[in-house]
């Protein structure tokens, strides 16, 4: 649920914030037109013999927004709203956070248009299996490492692997992340990118002076991400007074139990009739009073709208895309701070980034140190940003987008154009 998918606005939405942040660094003009566009955007046939017997043809992507750091890395989903135009947006916006992090890849994204839930499970492997047969030319341990995103998980991903391992004849463990611990993924990855957020929380709220103890929080999409937002935000005893799902959430300002909201999602498939709480909409949700909001669900859900009537002291970005651009300029001139998602979410391209260490490595880490590691990474990210944003009298997000941008075009322009 933390990277939902996008609107037709999205790549329009990348673009403006990339020309923004352009113009702010007087970017020259021959970097920035390279960074408009992409290194490769592949279009593939991935034709499947489904259980009944016929042959249905989907159609997937795979895009490669810039190598000048790194390898490409990002993530593949199944949907059948998939657009060429969120792809681009989302491995451009990939690109970002890769170098914000710190962490040396480029960005990268896939999708095949289906309907996954339709399918059994034989039929989403053989459309797994078909659709990493048609993008091997383009990916490898050192080219482009697939990750899971939206209708895709660990088991997908361990297809995926044994696809490309078959292929060329050894084990490639390091070819996609987000795979099963016991072939080769790693400990901490299935939270990483909830946890991240917590930890970027706690450096915001270090900063505004604030008291972990007690802060108010409302979490937009309680699915995989949002869910271990919650978790991890009540263990340092913050309190969790609203969540959501795609059918609506809930809300009691004295609190709501994560163990409990966890139970009853998985038993009830929505909030609907969750004891002690008061039922809201995804909409009025946004605008509940509180110290914090979450948005963890889909992309663009405060819109110029809505953003007038936001109530949270902080808006901390948990999914993709979360604010449009017209939604960014009322909270701005509102001084409500934004912390972007290139920051808040990076946690799972970090560890991400620190599965593939560790295959390549073949040397693994206990899940303290994958934490520790992500914690130094996240809070390294969150001052510098914070920093930059003070000085230069920017929003958090421009400042993000200013220091990930200035370091690819420094890796652009150092290593030159061949030929």
């Amino acid at each position: 649920m933390s990277q939902g998918i996008m609107t037709h606005s999205a790549w329009q939405t990348a673009l403006t914030q990339l020309d923004s942040t352009a113009k702010l660094m007087m970017l020259p003009e021959d970097v920035h037109q390279t960074l408009r566009n992409f290194d490769r955007i592949l279009t593939v046939s991935v034709p499947v013999r489904m259980d009944d017997g016929f042959l249905r043809v989907f159609t997937g992507f795979r895009v490669q927004h810039n190598a000048s750091r790194g390898p490409y890395k990002g993530g593949v989903r199944y949907h059948q709203e998939v657009t060429l135009d969120d792809l681009k947006a989302l491995a451009m916006e990939m690109t970002w956070k890769c170098s914000l992090a710190g962490v040396p890849f480029g960005g990268a994204k896939g999708g095949v248009i289906c309907n996954p839930k339709t399918f059994s499970k034989s039929e989403l492997e053989r459309l797994t299996r078909r659709y990493t047969y048609a993008i091997m030319p383009i990916i490898g341990i050192e080219k482009d490492i697939p990750a899971p995103d939206v209708n895709t998980n660990e088991q997908i991903m361990a297809w995926m692997m044994d696809t490309y391992s078959t292929n060329n004849g050894y084990c490639t463990p390091g070819i996609v992340t987000g795979k099963p611990v016991n072939v080769g993924g790693s400990l901490g990855r299935t939270d990483a990118t909830g946890l991240g957020i917590a930890f970027t929380i706690a450096s915001a709220i270090k900063h505004k002076k604030m008291n972990l103890k007690g802060l108010k929080v409302v979490i937009q999409g309680y699915g995989n991400v949002g869910s271990a937002v919650g978790k991890f935000l009540s263990e340092m005893d913050c309190k969790i007074i609203a969540v959501s799902s795609s059918k609506g959430g809930i809300y009691n300002p004295k609190g709501l139990s994560c163990d409990a909201l966890i139970n009853y999602y998985r038993e009830n498939g929505s909030f609907e009739h969750f004891p002690h709480a008061e039922g809201v909409t995804n909409e009025s949700l946004l605008e509940l009073s509180c110290d914090v909001l979450v948005p963890a669900a889909m992309g663009n859900q405060i819109t110029q709208e809505n953003a007038g009537k936001i109530k949270a002291k902080m808006i901390v970005e948990g999914a993709n895309g979360p604010t449009t651009t017209e939604a960014d300029q009322i909270l701005a001139e509102r001084k409500m701070p934004v912390v972007p998602d290139i920051l808040a979410n990076a946690g799972g391209a970090i560890v991400s980034y620190f599965e593939w260490v560790q295959d390549v490595q073949c040397y693994f880490w206990c899940e303290h140190e994958v934490n520790t590691r992500l914690k130094n990474l996240m809070d390294r990210s969150y001052e510098a940003v914070y920093a930059l944003s003070r000085e230069k009298k920017r929003d958090m997000r421009a400042a993000a987008m200013m220091i990930a941008v200035k370091k690819v075009a420094d890796a652009l322009l150092i290593r030159g154009i061949y030929p």
